[in-house]
């Protein structure tokens, strides 16, 4: 029972780091549109 809730609150770790890598990423991507959208707008 042990292991199996170890390993369970690993996956569960590992999967909300990887969202929150994948959120980070897209609001950078978001960011830059914006930038791009500025500059061409001067």
């Amino acid at each position: 029972m042990t292991k199996a809730l170890t390993i369970f609150l690993l996956t569960l770790f590992t999967l909300t780091a990887t969202a929150c890598n994948t959120i980070h990423g897209a609001g950078e991507d978001v960011e830059e549109a914006g930038e791009a959208v500025q500059d061409a707008a001067d």
